[in-house]
């Protein structure tokens, strides 16, 4: 524990968006303008904060909990439900995510929403304070009551802002996420009835004395719900149209933030308190997980509508994350943790870029356009950039992401590692097909000359609005993709630590040929693997954070 503890920080980040949007939600029609600016000043003043307070805290030895706030609230059934918010290695980045993407969504779709425009930027801010509220939730029950209020903000936002199928796209959303809710409510009820509490700690110790099979049951439970949020394949197509449907800023915050708390289930909450059935299922969530990059893959190259192309692409990516959880290596995990931040930088960008593009256009289309690099070359400079971190060119933040996951489900103690990492580079393969392939036909194909295509109507490149929304952007790309360690060294202790109470099964290599991700020091020196490694190419415990 740190001196920042108790002071109340975390219950600012959580509920000011919220006090703000309520705020926001008082100003007449006629002064959206005013409501628009005061949404991205009260965002971007929040990320400042947190920034400030979250990234300047001179990190613990072991990276463990650096910020909480923790007191009895309530009782339910007879279990206490603490309010309980905290701030560790395993969330930090993404918090700092959802401050991040907020505010440059809200100034780069200034004019994408001209009708109740106060109303929909109530809405995001009550929906990034139930995001940041699942991410820093300290109890299971409190996290509950985040994960299901962040439904709603984000049904409204598609139901009534987005396009010509937005009540199907919305009740489809809302219907697969509360299916896979309640029969998580019920597993979790019935193991904190068995623990007494709603404490993870207390309910993971007490599922190690289940027996297996009920141990199972209940991690399906959870597996089900966050695996829907994720999305896995099967479960993925509530997102394509949820996706396509959205308003910009929907999309945004769909990609970059929403998706990341399915995976980060599963990292805080089902393998810790189920490691005996990770073990168990590891192989199906892995090939699900790569049937996911490939299938979602190959269903991009054919999409006609870019931002459909895109929210496949999310499919595909996500399943890297998925496939990084299931090796349950440390460089996996880890893999798994970067590319939860990559996607969402990268992905949210795309959405972004694709919005400021339907704005002067007004369609998707990609036979719509054609020869646009020659009207619009800085928007085609932003859009080429983003696309190289998409498909994870060396040098960008996917890349980083994707190697590590390869190469811990490769060297996974599971038999299986080998092969499926193998089928999973295809991903890597498609990747590029389908996003360059798209690119070239907008950008550099033969332009369309039809009066009512995109091309025809585009008239201006980007803004100064927009410029400075994508900088930030193309900096952290970048930043990501140089210097990886930046964003490593806060969860390489949590998950080593995570992955050793799991009793995963020891990699086939135990050495550390990529040190230099995550030691502050090329000239210190380098200790030996340990069994607390993993056989990932991060420090050993307590290496690579300056005491």
């Amino acid at each position: 524990m740190t001196e920042w503890m108790n002071n109340h920080l975390l219950t600012f980040l959580v509920f000011a968006p919220a006090l703000w949007g309520m705020l926001i939600l008082c100003f007449p029609e006629r002064h959206a303008p005013l409501a628009k600016l005061l949404a991205i000043f009260g965002a971007s003043g929040l990320f400042f904060i947190s920034a400030a307070r979250l990234l300047t805290v001179p990190p613990e030895g072991s990276m463990g909990l650096v910020f909480s706030e923790h007191m009895p609230w309530f009782s339910v059934m007879g279990l206490p439900v603490d309010y309980a918010l905290s701030i560790d290695g395993l969330n930090l980045w993404l918090v700092m995510l959802t401050t991040f993407l907020a505010p440059l969504t809200m100034l780069g779709t200034y004019r994408s929403v001209t009708q109740r425009a106060g109303t929909f930027l109530a809405l995001f801010l009550i929906l990034e304070s139930g995001m940041l509220g699942a991410l820093m939730a300290g109890d299971l029950l409190f996290f509950y009551l985040f994960w299901e209020a962040m439904l709603i903000p984000m049904y409204f936002m598609i139901g009534v802002w987005g396009g010509e199928e937005r009540k199907y796209a919305a009740t489809k959303f809302f219907l697969y996420t509360l299916a896979g809710s309640l029969l998580w409510l019920v597993a979790l009820l019935y193991l904190a009835t068995q623990a007494g509490t709603f404490s993870p700690e207390i309910m993971a110790a007490t599922a190690l004395g289940l027996p297996f099979s009920v141990q199972c049951t209940l991690f399906l439970a959870f597996a089900l719900a966050f695996a829907i949020k994720v999305p896995l394949f099967p479960l993925h197509t509530w997102l394509p149209d949820a996706h396509v449907q959205a308003p910009t800023a929907g999309s945004v915050i769909l990609a970059g933030v929403l998706l990341k708390l399915g995976s980060y289930g599963f990292i805080r909450f089902a393998i810790p308190m189920f490691p005996e059935a990770m073990r168990h299922y590891a192989k199906p969530m892995a090939l699900l997980s790569v049937i996911a990059i490939i299938y979602g893959a190959l269903v991009a190259m054919v999409q006609r509508d870019i931002k459909k192309l895109v929210a496949y692409s999310s499919v595909s990516h996500m399943g890297f994350v998925m496939l990084g959880l299931a090796s349950m290596t440390v460089i996996g995990t880890q893999g798994a943790m970067l590319q939860m931040l990559s996607h969402g930088v990268s992905t949210g960008a795309l959405f972004l870029l694709v919005g400021m593009l339907y704005d002067r256009a007004h369609t998707r289309m990609i036979a719509d356009f054609g020869g646009l690099a020659t009207k619009m070359p800085v928007f085609t400079t932003f859009f080429l950039i983003v696309t190289l971190s998409s498909i994870g060119l060396p040098l960008t933040n996917g890349f980083v992401g994707e190697f590590l996951i390869l190469n811990g489900t490769y060297i996974s103690g599971f038999d299986w590692g080998r092969v499926l990492a193998c089928l999973a580079t295809l991903g890597v393969l498609l990747g590029a097909v389908y996003m360059l392939w798209m690119v070239k036909r907008v950008f550099w194909g033969p332009e369309n000359l039809d009066e009512d295509s995109g091309t025809h109507h585009v008239h201006s490149d980007l803004s100064v609005r927009e410029i400075a929304v994508m900088v930030p952007i193309v900096v952290l790309i970048f930043w990501m993709g140089l210097h990886p360690r930046s964003f490593l060294t806060a969860s390489e202790q949590p998950v080593a630590n995570l992955l050793k109470a799991a009793k995963a099964p020891e990699p086939r290599v135990k050495t550390m040929p990529l040190m230099v991700l995550t030691h502050p020091d090329p000239d210190a020196p380098v200790a030996p693997a340990t069994p607390a490694t993993h056989g990932g190419l991060l420090a050993p415990a307590g290496e690579g954070v300056r005491k």
